[in-house]
This record gives structure tokens, sequence and C-alpha cells, in this order.
């Protein structure tokens, strides 16, 4: 619309957490039924934890001194 402005920029991430105190969260695709969703850290920062935003299927992914420095997941 006239008027109206898109502001994209490339400002770093750091980690898990968007740039601006964003929260961490994970992307995650639910192969049962084929929609991507985000999954966020829970309440004791132990895990990223969600469902499929279709069917309710729950995920749940630890956090651990070990971990992946990937951002996106397939839940099968």
């Amino acid at each position: 619309m006239p008027g109206e402005n898109l502001d994209v920029s490339s400002e770093p991430v750091s980690g898990s957490k968007v740039a601006h105190g964003g929260r961490p969260f994970l992307g995650i695709t639910f192969a049962c039924c084929r929609v991507y969703s985000r999954v966020y850290v829970n309440q004791t920062a132990t895990a990223y934890q969600g469902n499929c935003p279709r069917c309710g299927r729950a995920v749940r992914v630890g956090i651990g001194p070990s971990g992946s420095d990937a951002r996106f997941f397939t839940a099968y």
C-alpha cells in the first residue's frame, strides 16, 4: 500500500536469539502433517518444546553443552 514500508535488514543473529532481544527458537518441519512451525525454549531453559500446529504431535529438543549450531530440523 502507498506510504507503507517494509524494513528488511540483515543484522547478525546471536546464537538462537534474534537481534533486538527476540525469543530463542528452532524451526521445525513436522513430517506428520508437512507443516513448518517454530518451537521455543521452555521456562526452565532445558529444552525447546512445541507441537504440530495441525495434529498437536509434541516435539522436545534438549539443550546441552555439546549441542548443534543448526536452527532448522524435521520431526518424523
